[in-house]
């Protein structure tokens, strides 16, 4: 008997690790790196995680836990527009679910691909966006140079969270 609940226990746990995961990932999005002016170089961690699960596992990161994930960057990084990286996760989602059926059983290099196209349009939104939302032309270079970095480092991220899908949701 106590090993039953025990097992729904760790399953329920199972369940969160997307989450979890993505949380963490929105935290590492705003570490300060350690060196000057490469803070616009930070990949966008959040992103690649959320495109991961979207790809793999779309039933244990639902949107109500993309939303959530989105809301706490803002907050964390102090976005002036609470709710922006919600919303293009929310997006980056969307578009991943559209074209998953083509992807999931693909090589990697296909989900890389098409992961960068996801990455560019939704970094591309949302330049746009803050640029509408401040009514100003915002420079361009530190935004390609983030696209640039994510999709340089999406394969170690999305490497590292197989094995984590590996090792706790292998029952599931």
């Amino acid at each position: 008997m106590r090993l039953a609940f025990f097992q729904r226990d760790i399953d329920v746990l199972s369940r969160l690790v997307p989450f979890a995961t993505g949380t963490v990932a929105a935290i590492l999005t705003v570490v300060p790196t350690p060196m000057p002016g490469l803070a616009v170089a930070t990949p966008a961690f959040a992103l690649m995680a959320i495109c991961h699960w979207t790809v793999y596992r779309p039933d244990l990161l639902p949107p109500s836990g993309v939303f959530l994930i989105g809301i706490l960057l803002d907050l964390l990084a102090g976005t002036p527009y609470i709710g922006l990286s919600a919303l293009t996760l929310l997006i980056a989602r969307g578009l991943v679910l559209a074209a998953r059926r083509h992807i999931v059983k693909q090589s990697f290099a296909i989900v890389w691909a098409g992961f960068a196209v996801v990455a560019a349009a939704v970094i591309g939104l949302e330049w746009l966006l803050i640029g509408g939302l401040n009514a100003t032309l915002v420079g361009s270079r530190p935004f390609l140079f983030q696209i640039v970095v994510t999709v340089a480092a999406f394969p170690l991220v999305s490497y590292l969270l197989t094995q984590i899908q590996r090792a706790s949701l292998s029952r599931l």
